[in-house]
């Protein structure tokens, strides 16, 4: 078929709007409508779920949702493709198929199983499977497919697949799809939502609509959403969703390895951005593995200092807490929230988070709150706290592995009960380690360095970003708004500049990848939130502030370059003194 394959997405994680599954249905024409819940948190949580009930381990909501539009998608032939299997594809397919028959319905359920892998000291363990067991499904008729744990973009790659008839050799169009599917995989982010230019939507970015991708038989897309919904599509929300946890330029899939760098981006008419020239090599030879297990018992209590002598305030609480309970597992966070000379108590103060993990429940639970209550007529003055005395709770320890291809049983469930096997990748390749961009500046015109008048200003009047989080690693990228823009900051955001403007960074491995067509640079942040979101007590534990953190910096910036969205003519007056603002020769990791 020739026709363009209209994939929408109805949710990007556990949680997300609970009516966009209907919002998705009413609003126009689709083919394939998809709903993403697994995240690496959301399989801790379900394998909590099943610990105390074997019978579940999926997303429940799912199922709320579907009851109120299964029947609306089989009327319209629109079928359901979505990961909310979680750690129990199976027995979601049982609860849809009983869901069906009590609303009188006849619906032709398949599911993917085989990610699962018999790790006894693991509370989860799951291979990130392809896209092939969900196109076998779709082939052999279904109306729904749920998957466990699949890479994200295989949602919308696998309905491809059964539509084109692509084989495991059409790696150009499967990388198409792949992006595709990682455009659209977190919803609303791509059509404005969590946007740095929010302010420029056409609603200010308040209810921005579900995405669709529409797919060529190439593997070239279309990015869109329905008529009359919020937010917007333009080449830059989509730079920004493309940007969203990726590390270097080749994307590594069960399926093929999606350069990043091939991507190109183009206006199509309102609300449309046009996705080509993406181009695929082979997967590598092993699946990632997502292991999740519970690492102890973890409370917080936060303590208020207002007004003066804020440190010695804090260090008196510290040298408290820790007579009480030792020193083990604590952890003090003071965040410096207060103004000085304000009128308010509020703008006055201080925070202090005090985290013990531990892995004693006792230990970590009323043993230490009900300490930090106990202070509250015995330390600093004007001691209060935000937070009550309570137990202690558990959190978990994400970590990554990986597994051969041929290792895991990839097992497509058809309609039928007729259980096919899904065969490994006839050709894989061993992923190759692209070396992080050196960024030196330009050499000087040989006439001598001309200074390049400057003014003070945010970071954030030139470019945007988005970030987020991998497991124990965070990723944050950079656009430029213009190509003149691009061109400074392709020299001058270096790794040692971003060890500068965020301190946090300047201890860690950091490596930086170019985008040239996305006039973007992305960073890789090794080890930034320790152990995984589940496990994390920084205050933005997945990360996702970090690129506004960047943005709102306030630095040397060109003066002759314009603000505002792309096609702004007038540069900003020039403020201060010129300045060289060459960055640092060369990339040097720590």
């Amino acid at each position: 078929m020739t026709a363009p394959l209209r994939v929408g997405n109805a949710s990007g994680f556990y949680g997300d709007r609970s009516t966009a599954w209907r919002e998705m249905l009413d609003g126009g024409e689709l083919d394939v409508l998809t709903g993403d819940y697994l995240a690496e948190l959301t399989m801790l949580i379900l394998g909590r779920d099943r610990l105390r009930d074997p019978g579940l381990g999926y997303a429940k909501t799912f199922l709320r949702q579907l009851e109120g539009c299964l029947g609306t998608a089989l009327a319209r032939g629109v079928r359901i493709v979505t990961n909310a299997g979680g750690l129990n594809p199976a027995g979601l397919a049982a609860a849809i198929g009983s869901l069906a028959d009590r609303l009188g319905l006849t619906a032709r359920i398949g599911y993917v199983e085989g990610d699962a892998l018999a790790r006894p000291d693991a509370l989860t363990a799951n291979a990130y499977l392809g896209a092939f067991g969900i196109a076998a499904c779709l082939d052999a008729g279904a109306d729904v497919v749920v998957t466990g744990r699949v890479t994200d973009a295989s949602l919308v790659v696998g309905p491809a697949i059964a539509r084109f008839g692509w084989g495991r050799d059409d790696l150009d169009a499967l990388a198409g799809a792949t992006v595709a599917g990682h455009l659209i995989e977190c919803g609303a982010q791509v059509t404005g939502g969590n946007f740095s230019f929010f302010t420029e939507l056409p609603d200010g970015g308040h209810r921005p609509g579900f995405p669709i991708a529409e797919i060529h038989p190439d593997g070239s897309s279309v990015l869109t959403k329905h008529p009359g919904t919020g937010g917007a599509v333009t080449v830059e929300t989509v730079t920004a969703q493309l940007l969203y946890e990726v590390g270097g330029p080749d994307y590594l899939g069960p399926d093929v390895v999606t350069r990043l760098d091939t991507v190109e981006l183009g206006a199509d008419g309102p609300d449309r951005v046009r996705v080509t020239g993406v181009r695929g090599i082979p997967p590598p030879d092993t699946l990632k593995v997502g292991v999740n297990n519970l690492g102890g018992f973890r409370n917080s209590m936060t303590f208020v200092l207002c007004g003066l002598d804020i440190p010695a305030k804090a260090a008196l609480v510290r040298g408290q807490v820790e007579a009480a309970v030792g020193t083990d597992g604590l952890e003090f966070v003071l965040a410096r929230t207060d103004h000085p000379d304000v009128g308010d108590t509020e703008a006055a103060s201080a925070l202090l988070h005090v985290h013990l993990r531990d892995g004693d429940k006792a230990r970590a639970g009323r043993a230490f709150s009900a300490a930090a209550v106990e202070l509250a007529l015995a330390s600093y003055p004007g001691c209060t706290l935000t937070t009550l005395p309570g137990d202690a709770t558990p959190y978990g320890v994400f970590t990554a592995d990986v597994v051969p291809q041929g290792g895991v049983e990839h097992v497509a469930v058809l309609p039928s009960g007729e259980r096919v096997p899904i065969a490994p990748p006839p050709t894989t390749r061993a992923p190759t380690t692209r070396a992080p961009a050196s960024s030196a500046p330009l050499p000087p015109p040989a006439d001598g360095p001309v200074a390049r008048p400057t003014r003070r200003g945010v970071l954030g009047e030139l470019v945007g970003a988005r970030s987020g989080d991998k497991g124990g690693d965070a990723n944050l990228g950079v656009w430029a708004r213009t190509d003149a823009t691009w061109e400074w900051l392709c020299g001058w955001l270096t790794v040692e500049r971003l060890a500068e403007l965020l301190p946090e960074t300047a201890a860690l491995t950091v490596e930086r990848y170019e985008l040239p067509n996305l006039r973007a640079v992305n960073f890789v942040l090794r080890g930034l939130l320790g152990q995984g979101v589940a496990a994390s007590t920084r205050f933005d534990p997945q990360a996702k502030a970090l690129g506004e953190l960047l943005r709102s910096r306030v630095v040397d910036l060109p003066a002759d370059l314009p603000t505002g969205p792309p096609g702004s003519a007038e540069p900003p007056g020039s403020a201060g003194p010129p300045a060289d603002n060459a960055g640092p020769a060369g990339e040097v990791t720590p």
